[in-house]
């Protein structure tokens, strides 16, 4: 187990993340970038690390300074929340590399289901049922008219390469 947890999120979901490790008796370390530096998570957690500037690719992005927030807070874990990094296999993996649990699914399976159109494919092997759909590469008009057809109307398309809020 581990004793410091940095949350390299912010708003709403760093304060939950916050007060569950607080039940926990978990000490946690909020990170901002210069345009959070009042926000609330950075004065519910026990400590903060100031990231960067504004611009998130700066900041919440910004693997290196991110870890290095880690490395100056004592932090053993690290809670990514949801966007920002959470869906980065190379952060995941650059955790454990820098001797931190990621908590969150190994790089692995962030790498298996970050294509909507493989990780269906392999969920599908497993026997989970799914939303029936249609994902061949590459198809045109005339093929996808008569795959709506088939599976039938309303239909949601998604983009196959669409995790991290792009569809």
């Amino acid at each position: 187990m581990f004793h410091t947890l940095l949350i390299a999120n912010r708003g709403e979901i760093a304060c939950r993340v916050i007060a569950t490790a607080r039940r926990l008796g978990i000490r946690t370390v909020a990170v901002y970038s210069d345009a959070d530096a009042q926000a609330r998570h950075v004065r519910q957690a026990d400590s903060a690390v100031r990231l960067g500037p504004a611009a998130a690719t700066d900041s919440y992005l910004a693997i290196g300074a991110v870890l290095e927030a880690a490395r100056a807070s004592g932090a053993q874990a690290i809670h990514p929340g949801y966007g920002f990094l959470s869906e980065n296999a190379q952060f995941a993996r650059r955790c454990g590399q820098a001797g931190l649990v990621f908590v969150g699914p190994p790089a692995e399976a962030i790498e298996a289901m970050g294509a909507k159109d493989a990780a269906k494919r392999l969920v599908v092997q497993a026997d989970v049922p799914v939303v029936p759909g249609y994902d061949a590469p590459g198809a045109d008009d005339a093929h996808l008219i008569e795959a709506a057809g088939r599976i039938g109307y309303p239909l949601l398309v998604k983009a196959a390469a669409g995790g991290g809020g792009r569809g």
